[in-house]
């Protein structure tokens, strides 16, 4: 996702919101976590994420948008 500033990928997110998402964040130290979630709600600064791990556990995870523009955070829809 290429993006020119925050307010673009605020709208885009926005549009995606209950839409399942493919999640590859940044841990540091060569580590890449990648998880597939459902965004649950889009606020003024950050976006969550509702992911379902491995052992049926729910959990909500939050993001800046300022993540994806730095690239520390990546997303794509699921099709």
């Amino acid at each position: 996702m290429a993006h020119k500033s925050v307010q673009d990928i605020r709208n885009e997110v926005k549009k995606s919101v209950g839409k399942e998402v493919i999640l590859k964040a940044d841990m540091g130290r060569k580590r890449v976590k990648v998880d597939t979630g459902v965004i649950v709600n889009a606020f003024p600064s950050v976006f969550t994420v509702k992911i379902n791990n491995d052992f049926d556990v729910e959990r909500t995870v939050s993001y800046t948008y300022s993540d994806i523009l730095t690239s520390a955070v990546k997303l794509k829809v699921a099709n």
